[in-house]
């Protein structure tokens, strides 16, 4: 559970699944079939051929707000991939270099500022202790003013159930560095919180996987064996469509088969 608490913002990025709406309809004259033909790539899966037309947007666009978030969003995803770091962070660097023109762009829009917080809670989990803990701080006020543009945001709320847990189960050592820089820890902090948001990200986008399978992680550190197991159930009945998707799935029947034994 430790190591889940350490990787639990970062691996967030590689189930954003949220769709995009276009803010500006004139950034995006005259590369409407570009980011059709990368639409369709990236409902096939085909993330890296899907990124690269939308940089090509970019490149002719540069203000086209819709392609910056899918952009960026990719890059984290993408980036937390690799196991060399320099690969790793060159895609989060990029990733954040998007999301802020997205957000100059918009900085009330809902993608805008979802692709803040996944850009800042994926650079943050690469960094030093001070630096992660600044990182995870920062993301809160993105993903608040993402939910107000949007109260159905399904990633955004995935996300913030995320960072409600991880920020309940700091380490001692976390919680009196945050207490120093930050003046403390969120004080609403909670797994009841957290299980609450992901159950809003179930409620707007039920078929995916992650999101159960992170609720159960929370039911099962609140020790709600019920609610586990039958979360757990719902998520094996779920059809999947990549193999990320079918590596969660084996991890759901292996927690399952655990809470059943207990």
């Amino acid at each position: 559970m430790k190591r889940y608490f350490k990787a639990v913002i970062l691996s967030c990025v590689l189930c954003a699944s949220s769709p995009v709406v276009t803010w500006a309809e004139g950034g995006a004259s005259g590369n409407t079939e570009l980011m059709k033909r990368a639409e369709q790539l990236l409902s096939n899966y085909k993330e890296s051929e899907a990124l690269l037309l939308f940089e090509q947007v970019i490149t002719e666009a540069p203000e086209n707000y819709e392609a910056l978030c899918k952009a960026s969003i990719l890059h984290s995803r993408i980036g937390d991939r690799f196991s060399d770091e320099s690969r790793k962070m060159e895609h989060f660097a990029k990733g954040k270099e998007y999301a802020m023109k997205a957000y100059e762009l918009n900085p009330a829009g809902a993608e805008s500022n979802y692709a803040m917080a996944v850009a800042l809670g994926a650079k943050a989990m690469v960094s030093g202790p001070k630096e992660r803990l600044q990182g995870i701080h920062q993301m809160k006020s993105f993903m608040d003013a993402a939910l107000a543009d949007n109260r159905e945001h399904a990633g955004t709320w995935h996300l913030l159930g995320r960072w409600y847990f991880k920020m309940a189960n700091l380490n001692f050592a976390e919680k009196a560095a945050s207490k120093m820089l930050f003046g403390g820890v969120c004080g609403d902090a909670t797994n009841g919180k957290a299980a609450e948001a992901l159950e809003q990200a179930i409620a707007y986008e039920p078929n995916n996987i992650s999101y159960y399978y992170d609720l159960a992680c929370v039911y099962k550190e609140m020790k709600d064996s019920a609610a586990c197991v039958n979360t757990l159930q719902k998520a094996l009945t779920l059809t999947l469509q990549t193999k990320e998707e079918l590596e969660i799935s084996r991890r759901c029947s292996i927690l399952l088969q655990q809470q059943q034994k207990m």
